[in-house]
């Protein structure tokens, strides 16, 4: 049986190590997206206020980057809590022309425009979902995210010692040879992170597949998941000169908390305007409530707070943060990247193991230098991967 696991984790590998590489590499810097995007581009994200002055109406800002960019539409408004933080509109032309444009909201000043598809973690989000391949890339993505999952319950087959062994696969041998080195990093490493990488992978398998997003709804509410829409509302005739501030104004009323503001606009005429807050006071992140205004006037249709969805919908809301790392701030995001690179190291070190063995095997040197005796890999009848996940 240990046999044909090892057979299974050896091609299983083989065959979805260059996805589970690319997947891993661009998952660990998306954990530090929020803030690494600032750091990278700070031009577009910080602004410097004058002194004494105080933000200018979002609608007198909405009509000057509106002027500025006629063949656009507003499709949402992103304000952050700093007072230091440009306000940032998303203008769409068609779903793959979206233009991404910061503006000072103390003077109105545009500060700069980027074209959405050419921003840094844009491209990074797209190679981690799709392989920058659309719904090819999905897949494909899907599979090897699956047979990923495989890998990590062999690889813990492999791994798991004899109780004479136990200690040799507890700990790396940083002085040994090469070949020992190699296979210390696959094995014990893929160990000590395989229940985080498996808990990512699993989390994943939520946007590649909708029975798996289903499969939430259905254990907590008993019903499938339906997607949630705007409400439907007649436009206002005459648009107020000021309706987004008080849009805005009664947000922060509704949601009296920390966190980040968006306002989104829907392509449909007759649906309303989404605003959604998410709370940095709660102990997880992702907690996030809604309200929904006529537009033109800023009227209030409808408030769905946090508190009030189903156990589904919370319990949905908590996948994103657990695949992320971002559940609880910066301790859960350092052992996220921390798994997430050791997981794009596992396809390198498992296909230097299989090298290895296809080589003409030498006498082991004793001592330090020698392999554990009950590795699978080492044995002339053998051809499984010892441990770890390829």
């Amino acid at each position: 049986m240990k046999k044909i696991i090892g057979w299974l984790h050896l091609w299983l590998g083989i065959s979805s190590g260059l996805v589970v590489l690319i997947v891993a590499l661009t998952g660990s810097l998306l954990v530090f997206e929020d803030e690494l995007d600032p750091l990278f581009h700070p031009s577009f994200f910080y602004v410097t206020a004058p002194a004494g002055a105080r933000p200018l109406s979002v609608d007198a800002l909405a009509k000057t980057v509106q002027a500025q960019y006629p063949g656009y539409k507003l499709y949402d408004i992103n304000i952050e809590q700093e007072a230091s933080r440009s306000m940032i509109f998303a203008l769409r032309k068609s779903k793959t022309d979206v233009l991404d444009v910061a503006v000072n909201q103390y003077t109105g000043t545009i500060v700069e425009a980027v074209k959405e598809q050419r921003r840094f973690f844009y491209v990074v989000l797209q190679l981690h979902r799709y392989l920058c391949m659309g719904a090819v890339g999905k897949v494909i993505t899907g599979i090897s995210c699956s047979i990923f999952l495989i890998l990590v319950l062999t690889g813990l087959v492999l791994w798991w010692p004899k109780r004479n062994t136990r200690r040799q696969r507890m700990q790396v041998k940083w002085d040994a040879s090469w070949k020992r080195l190699n296979w210390d990093l696959h094995a014990v490493l893929g160990f000590y992170v395989h229940i985080v990488i498996f808990t990512i992978a699993l989390m994943g398998l939520t946007w590649s597949y909708e029975w798996v997003n289903n499969l939430i709804f259905l254990t907590f509410d008993g019903k499938p998941y339906k997607k949630m829409t705007a409400p439907k509302v007649t436009p206002a005739k005459v648009m107020h000169t000021a309706y987004l501030d008080q849009v805005l104004a009664t947000t922060d009323s509704l949601f009296a908390y920390h966190g980040p503001i968006k306002i989104r606009f829907s392509e449909k005429k007759d649906e309303a305007i989404t605003v959604s807050r998410q709370n940095t006071d709660a102990a997880v992140s992702n907690i996030t409530s809604f309200a929904y205004f006529e537009k033109g006037s800023g009227k209030l249709v409808k408030v769905r707070p946090y508190e009030t969805e189903s156990r589904g919908m919370k319990a949905r809301r908590l996948v994103y943060p657990i695949h992320t790392g971002s559940l609880l701030g910066w301790p859960t995001k350092i052992i996220a990247l921390i798994a997430a690179l050791v997981a794009a190291s596992l396809p390198i070190t498992g296909l230097c193991i299989w090298l290895n063995r296809k080589k003409k095997k030498q006498p082991s040197k004793a001592g330090k230098n020698k392999l554990p005796d009950d590795v699978p890999l080492l044995r002339k009848d053998s051809v499984s991967s010892p441990a770890g996940i390829s």
